[in-house]
């Protein structure tokens, strides 16, 4: 099984003031931190190795969550340290402990899914990177995924087009050579990588049909607490 990054360091100000004082991945949904509910299920998907990459009040996360042995899991941090590197630079910083192959998970989102599938996926295509999506239209956030006949054709976060119709789910896979070229302690986003990776062919799109919950606004936060307290 592959290890597990859930990347927790943003400053989450969409969800202020509840994260004022407070990281998101400690926010209460359903009674419960919000991140318990993303460990409990890489517990039960079968996965044991979690490095959980820290930021803006990451100390907080790490009392709460511990070594992880209350969730059945092996947990380790990765900090950002004074200056939040962003989503791509953390990744960065946390790579000696993820090893050559690893998922990336947001630390936002809440992802039905079938983990073990897309590992075998990524296993089957050969590619440095495999971003899992969803034919979105633009109805929970701005579509920006080129999805066609089964190729991801690109993936653009900051200038979308309007022929994208699919959206990045919140889980991936990656190999740690592409993150080689990058200069540590850097902030930087993911998604440029994720943009190069798609322009030379090297994202490989596994297609998903349900849908994801996310705690990014307010409105996100209120319908994850819905799903949980109530099911699908």
């Amino acid at each position: 099984m592959l290890p597990v990054a859930i990347l927790a360091g943003g400053l989450a100000t969409r969800l202020r003031p509840i994260t004022e004082k407070i990281p998101k991945a400690l926010v209460e949904v359903a009674g419960r931190p919000f991140i318990s509910w993303q460990l409990d299920q890489l517990h039960n998907e079968g996965y044991y190795e979690v490095v959980i990459c820290t930021g803006y009040l990451g100390g907080m996360i790490e009392d709460a969550i511990g070594g992880g042995h209350s969730y059945g899991l092996s947990v380790s941090y990765s900090h950002d340290g004074e200056t939040l590197l962003g989503t791509g630079g953390a990744l960065k910083k946390a790579a000696h402990k993820l090893g050559d192959c690893f998922f990336v998970l947001y630390g936002d989102s809440y992802l039905p899914i079938d983990f073990k599938h897309v590992e075998r996926a990524y296993i089957e295509c050969g590619k440095t990177g495999l971003m899992t999506i969803l034919e979105n239209k633009n109805k929970w956030d701005k579509s920006n995924v080129l999805f066609h006949n089964g190729a991801l054709i690109e993936y653009n976060k900051s200038q979308p087009s309007t022929q994208m119709r699919h959206i990045d789910y919140g889980l991936s896979i990656l190999n740690s050579k592409c993150l080689f070229d990058y200069k540590p302690d850097r902030n930087w986003d993911l998604s440029d990588l994720f943009h190069d990776l798609s322009l030379r062919g090297d994202l490989q799109g596994y297609e998903v049909y349900k849908r994801f919950y996310e705690i990014g606004t307010h409105a996100g936060l209120a319908e994850a607490a819905k799903f949980f307290h109530h099911g699908e």
